[in-house]
């Protein structure tokens, strides 16, 4: 069961540390159009199960790594703060109960993504490329446990003007519905990652810029974008 250890007690100044990402994940799952004033916005219909795709692995990147695309990519580069749930235990065919209860902890994630290589063949939309460059998956900083998921906001920051601010409780699909029926689908390992999604206020970012992503009670992700000297 993912978090079984117990903590050592040990303290370390927050300057002496680089902070890794909190979990290495099995899986990492991305939901899209999961909000309701985004979905309003775009006039996608309302989704009764998860869209999801899946991010690589090598994706992932720390809480205060640094987003770098491809030396091969030009296009536009998109930050989406989200909130993402950790899951703790195996979970198979799961209610609604049984998946919440599956659910270790909350985390932040950016699921950044190459926006000009989703529609790069008009034959055939590219999720997982758009979303699986190399450091495209900052998460963390931290795994937090015992926080109401409705109760918390999503805050995306860019230069220190803030792009996004949007309430988790505006969700379409919860948590506990979302990993019940990705279960029924696919068996969830403990540490697997699932990014609810986001909403309105995702924008391009520029080499240089600084992207926060900050959900109070786990904390901020702080990352630049390769480039601009």
């Amino acid at each position: 069961m993912f978090g079984a250890a117990a903590p050592s007690g040990e303290a370390l100044p927050r300057d002496a540390v680089q902070l890794l990402a909190p979990v290495v994940p099995g899986k990492f799952i991305g939901l899209w159009n999961n909000f309701r004033e985004l979905a309003t916005k775009t006039g996608a219909a309302i989704p009764e199960t998860p869209l999801w795709f899946l991010k690589a692995n090598s994706s992932l990147n720390h809480p205060d790594g640094v987003i770098a695309p491809p030396a091969s990519y030009t296009g536009k580069v998109l930050y989406e703060g989200e909130l993402g749930l950790v899951i703790g235990r195996r979970c198979k065919d799961a209610d609604e109960a049984e998946a919440a209860d599956a659910i270790f902890g909350l985390t932040a994630v950016n699921d950044v993504t190459a926006l000009d290589l989703l529609q790069a063949d008009p034959s055939f939309p590219q999720w997982a490329r758009a979303k699986s460059c190399d450091g495209f998956g900052p998460v963390g900083p931290t795994i937090a446990t015992g926080l109401d998921w409705a109760a918390l906001r999503v805050q995306v920051a860019l230069n220190g003007r803030v792009r996004q601010d949007y309430p988790c409780s505006d969700m379409i699909i919860p948590p506990g519905r979302i990993v019940s029926l990705l279960s029924r689908e696919m068996t969830l390992e403990a540490g697997d990652v699932i990014a609810c999604g986001t909403s309105v206020g995702a924008l391009p970012m520029r080499p240089g810029m600084v992207v926060e992503v900050t959900i109070a009670g786990i904390g901020t992700l702080r990352n630049v974008m390769a480039g601009g000297g």
